[in-house]
């Protein structure tokens, strides 16, 4: 099994459209072979100490897969191509991690 997080910065105040987009992707990347997990997560503020700084344009994508070769095929998805040409010019930058259990 192997992790992503793709931290993903969106145009300021356009979270919420880019999310309506994402929630629509999630069931067919949830039928995808080897898909274990896959959904956004954004920032809270609990009051805890010393937290990374609260960033509202920024949506994190928690994903599980079975395998590389399963999030490789992910990537390449015809239903991913069409998603990213309609988030295109609601996101600024993504960062991809790619983690492995310890």
């Amino acid at each position: 099994m192997i992790h992503v997080l793709a931290t993903i910065t969106v145009q300021p105040g356009r979270r919420a459209e880019f999310l309506e987009h994402f929630h629509r992707l999630m069931p067919l990347v949830h039928a995808e072979n080897g898909c274990l997990e896959y959904g956004p997560a954004i920032d809270i503020q609990i009051g805890l100490p010393n937290p990374t700084p609260f960033r509202e344009d920024v949506v994190v994508i928690v994903e599980k897969w079975e395998n590389p070769d399963t999030l490789k095929a992910h990537l390449v998805a015809p239903h991913m191509h069409d998603y990213r040409a309609k988030v295109r010019e609601l996101v600024v930058s993504t960062e991809l991690q790619v983690l492995a259990p310890a």
